[in-house]
């Protein structure tokens, strides 16, 4: 099983700014990309996330939107899926750490960046379009 100290010793090794945030929590940042990865060390599970962005507070569905953050799991996002919660769209993915290897965990943060880096333009204007009604 992966420990604390081998997840810190996998994010030396990937040449990432990290920073242990609580016990176990660390706040993760490519050294070209702005949007940090909460990776959570929690036995026996691994959990990546990253905010993508605060959904709309006017509260008006946005079925385009939701739609296509749904096609985007299906054909896109090879680790994890977009989600929602508290009003955040975020990005996330769990690994078991019984089974959890460095290149795993390497191909699941830098899936996560590309996915988000290269939705973000769409997901923006989806996310401002007036809304028909």
């Amino acid at each position: 099983m992966v420990t604390r100290e081998d997840l810190e010793s996998f994010l030396i090794r990937m040449d990432v700014e990290h920073e242990e945030v609580a016990e176990g929590m660390y706040l993760v940042r490519s050294r070209t990309d702005d949007l940090p990865i909460v990776v959570n060390h929690s036995p026996p599970l691994l959990i990546l996330r990253m905010k993508v962005m605060d959904l709309p507070a006017d509260g008006t569905p946005r079925e385009d939107l939701y739609r296509t953050l749904l096609e985007m799991n299906a054909a896109d996002v090879v680790h994890g899926a977009y989600g929602i919660e508290e009003g955040e769209l975020i990005l996330g993915h769990t690994f078991q750490l019984e089974s959890l290897d460095f290149s795993d965990l390497q191909a699941a943060l830098e899936s996560l960046q590309m996915a988000a880096s290269g939705h973000m333009e769409r997901i923006k204007t989806l996310a401002s379009a007036p809304v028909e009604g």
